[in-house]
């Protein structure tokens, strides 16, 4: 199991994404930036780009990455520990 940052810039106004959520929803997540998901599960990054492909449009754009133990910024102590308990 491993975590993944999903990151999306979605450019059709109007577009219903809502199965985009659905997918995304359908993994244990973190989701507390607007753009930005945290997305733990056994995929790879590759597979689970495959799985949110069908919801996305060719214009939109869309960004997968495993998380690594290295990392930092600015949250709240609710994502900082949700992202411990989740990276072991």
């Amino acid at each position: 199991m491993s975590v993944h940052v999903v990151s999306y810039d979605l450019n059709k106004g109007g577009k219903d994404y809502e199965g985009l959520y659905k997918v995304l929803k359908s993994f244990a997540y973190w989701h507390y930036l607007d753009s930005t998901w945290l997305i733990y599960s056994s995929l790879t990054a590759t597979q689970l780009f495959e799985k949110l492909k069908p919801h996305i449009d060719a214009n939109d754009t869309c960004l997968v990455i495993k998380v690594t133990p290295e990392y930092s910024g600015w949250l709240t102590q609710d994502a900082w520990d949700w992202i411990k308990q989740h990276l072991g």
